[in-house]
């Protein structure tokens, strides 16, 4: 995994990669095309992903993810601020966006 610097750095890396779908996290699922497709946990992988913390206060942290749904034909990038735990999401989409030991 490559280090960035910051969050704007890492997005437009990854958009010259073909990660161009914006992502978004819901409870259940994630959602491209402004909500008319959903990707279901087991739908998509977790290609790469960087952490950023800020320098004093914990709630400039964020997490971009590079995903892929090769059923979909899909590549997008989410970005989480705060960590996962920001929202009420289901057991499966916590499993696979849990990162921490990785």
């Amino acid at each position: 995994m490559a280090t960035m610097d910051t969050l704007s750095e890492a997005i437009e890396t990854l958009r010259k990669e073909g990660y161009t779908e914006d992502l978004n996290l819901q409870q259940d699922c994630i959602e491209c095309y402004a909500g008319s497709k959903k990707i279901f946990h087991d739908e998509f992988i977790i290609d790469k992903f960087y952490r950023f913390e800020g320098d004093s206060d914990p709630a400039d942290e964020a997490t971009l993810y590079a995903i892929s749904s090769p059923k979909h034909n899909i590549k997008g990038l989410l970005v989480n601020g705060a960590g996962i735990y920001t929202q009420e999401l289901t057991d499966e989409m916590l499993k696979m966006l849990d990162i921490k030991n990785h």
